[in-house]
């Protein structure tokens, strides 16, 4: 009993004495933690655990553990969600570390029809109607960091404050040009949403559980607040006034929006994949 009870009393002393030190090192003396002055770069692991699904089971269309994302003010403003999220890190010291997020949103599809020419007679002759999507959509993100712990396991917690910016517009394109023969009253040339404007205050805690030398996985919860205000949309329409092309545009086809949150909802759970590096 006595032995057991000084074993543990020894290694209990061991841990305390490797955990204050804030140095754990691999069998070729690679250090494990994150210190003083390393950079990081954060990614978030969602695609990684779709595709790890995928791999075991045989399902193309496996949607991996709802994440939610890692960064809010793009969900809370309604941009375009097809944006990357890329998060930075500056230790500042062994206990705190600046952050940075960066999420860009800029894209495009276009869809193309034949229709029928209707300067031809012949049914074989056509000419195309293309419509375009556009959006962009950019969010801004600062914050502080604090860390706890000197072992493979850090406790993570801090603020962030988010900027978002967004839009998005659908434009058409007519094979037939209007004309006196063929004089169209009216069609849509052009429709925009409102763009969007969001700002993002959140309380974030958490931990990272370094996997690997300088490698980490981070598994973290938000609760923020969150204002966004979305503008009047508009549309643009052409047509034949008897004798020429005439071009309108009208405002507010689409409603002013303003909205405020204050929920854990306003981001949700997040897990990410850390490397750190001098």
């Amino acid at each position: 009993m006595k032995k057991t009870v000084l074993f543990t009393a020894a290694l209990f002393a061991v841990t305390a004495v490797s955990a204050q030190t804030g140095e754990i090192t691999s069998n070729r003396g690679e250090n494990w933690l994150s210190q003083d002055g390393d950079w990081g770069l954060t990614f978030e692991a969602t695609p990684l655990l779709n595709y790890a699904g995928n791999l075991f089971n045989g399902n193309a269309g496996n949607g991996g553990v709802a994440l939610g994302s890692l960064f809010s003010t793009a969900g809370a403003a309604g941009i375009n969600g097809n944006q990357v999220v890329i998060g930075g890190k500056k230790l500042i010291d062994a206990n705190t570390a600046y952050r940075g997020r960066v999420r860009l949103g800029f894209g495009s599809n276009k869809e193309t029809a034949k229709v029928d020419d209707v300067a031809s007679t012949d049914p074989e002759v056509l000419v195309d109607d293309v419509t375009k999507n556009g959006f962009m959509g950019i969010d801004l993100g600062f914050g502080l960091e604090k860390r706890v712990g000197s072992t493979r396991v850090v406790g993570v917690y801090g603020a962030m404050l988010n900027v978002g910016f967004g839009s998005s517009k659908t434009t058409y394109e007519y094979g037939n040009a209007i004309s006196a023969t063929n004089p169209v009253a009216s069609r849509v040339t052009e429709t925009k949403n409102g763009s969007t404007m969001a700002v993002g205050l959140q309380a974030f805690a958490g931990v990272e559980w370094f996997c690997a030398p300088k490698i980490s996985l981070s598994g973290e919860y938000t609760w923020g607040l969150a204002l966004s205000s979305t503008g009047f949309g508009s549309q643009t329409s052409e047509g034949w006034d008897g004798s020429s092309v005439t071009t309108t545009t009208v405002d507010g086809t689409t409603n002013k929006k303003n909205s405020f949150s204050l929920d854990t909802g306003v981001s949700g759970a997040s897990i990410g994949v850390n490397f750190y590096f001098q």
